[in-house]
């Protein structure tokens, strides 16, 4: 008599027990799918094409496959929000670079456009760019050969090197209102003498570093000075006035 007791004692429990375990089991079922395959790939594929390209890749013809795969990722997949972040970002991206590139095509065919010309104008522009005719200027004929070599004005540094070392330093002499000049003469060589038949028995007068002028060796006066500080004309001198 006891044991029925007991029995029916127990039997509301096992009843909420079995309550419980019905409640419990449609949360058992929600589970998540896991990782997405579609997700991982279209995520490698977009981060190799963007380091190849950068912003460009919004614009590469395989991003609409990336997009495909990453729309075949399942809602209840862990990778659900991922998916719908990289679209998010892949489709800004387009949208941004296709304005870009509008505005761009639109400048070019800005640039292209030329306005329309008459005839009559383009003639007179054309007449405005056409530079006159250069005058003709006569031959003057062969260059003198006396002109060649060191003129008026040039550098002494030149005499030193230049002018295939036909030129060598001389003795200094005195210039009356300027004081004691610097002169060079023409090296005694024959090939100097053809080279610069113009500076023989000549004598470049030295100033400021450069040449001053110069001068024929027949004006150059040599004067000699006493010994008591006089100038005394020698017969040499004279003799070549």
């Amino acid at each position: 008599m006891r044991t029925q007791v007991l029995r029916a004692t127990l039997r509301p429990f096992v009843g909420i027990a079995a309550a419980a375990l019905l409640a419990l089991a449609p949360s058992a079922c929600r589970r998540d799918s896991g990782p997405s395959a579609d997700y991982e790939e279209a995520s490698r594929r977009f981060s190799t094409l963007y380091a190849q390209k950068l912003d460009g890749a919004f614009l590469d013809p395989q991003i609409g496959e990336i997009e495909a795969q990453l729309q075949r990722v399942p809602a209840d997949s862990l990778d659900a929000q991922g998916a719908r972040e990289l679209l998010q970002r892949i489709r800004e991206g387009r949208k941004r670079m296709q304005q870009d590139a509008d505005a761009r095509e639109k400048a070019i065919a800005t640039a292209r456009e030329v306005p329309p010309v008459t005839s009559g104008a383009f003639e007179d522009a054309t007449r405005e760019q056409t530079p006159p005719p250069a005058e003709e200027v006569p031959d003057a004929g062969p260059p003198d050969a006396g002109s060649t070599g060191p003129q008026a004005g040039t550098p002494a540094s030149e005499l030193v090197a230049g002018f295939r070392g036909c030129f060598r330093r001389d003795a200094p002499i005195q210039v009356e209102g300027r004081g004691v000049r610097e002169t060079w003469e023409l090296a005694d060589r024959t090939s100097c003498r053809l080279e610069y038949p113009g500076h023989v028995d000549v004598v470049l007068l030295i100033e400021e570093g450069k040449v001053l002028t110069l001068l024929p060796k027949s004006a150059v006066r040599t004067v000699t000075v006493t010994a008591d500080g006089g100038p005394a004309p020698t017969p040499a001198a004279d003799a070549g006035r």
